[in-house]
């Protein structure tokens, strides 16, 4: 295997280190999002929760107070619905995420072990020629 060869290979395991990475930035920002939408979503059900009850009020305020609870459930709500679809969404590129680890991993392996042969040859020329060299100089000693 020649040293063109491995420098492609050593390319690609770069570029497959860039788009993992590319992957991990991608999932750490929609995981900060699911936080944010898990959040809001804890604050929506506090606000809901703690609005007190509608029973002791005036009609009017009662009405109020139960169309906010209402509108603030619906908003929960939605706000869920898009939390899920969200979590799909990561799910996705969580395994989007995961073959593009595993591709580099083989990469990588199959750069080690063409590393390992090129030493390999190497080291084998370099004992021919060590070989050829202690030969020539028994050969000059006998004479």
């Amino acid at each position: 295997m020649s040293q063109h060869n491995i420098r492609n290979l050593t390319t690609l395991v770069a570029l497959r280190n860039t788009e993992v990475e590319r992957l991990q930035t991608e999932m750490a920002e929609k995981t900060s999002l699911r936080d944010r939408y898990q959040k809001n979503l804890d604050r929506l059900t506090g606000l809901y929760v703690n609005s007190g009850a509608s029973g002791n009020l005036h009609p009017a305020l009662a009405g109020n107070c139960g169309d906010y609870k209402q509108a603030v459930m619906v908003m929960a709500d939605n706000h869920r619905v898009d939390l899920h679809l969200h979590e799909a969404d990561m799910a996705v590129s969580q395994q989007a995420l995961n073959a593009a680890w595993a591709k580099r991993e083989v990469l990588g392996k199959v750069l080690d072990k063409q590393h390992k042969v090129v030493q390999k040859e190497q080291h084998s020329k370099e004992r021919k020629q060590h070989d050829e060299l202690a030969t020539q100089a028994w050969w000059r000693g006998q004479k």
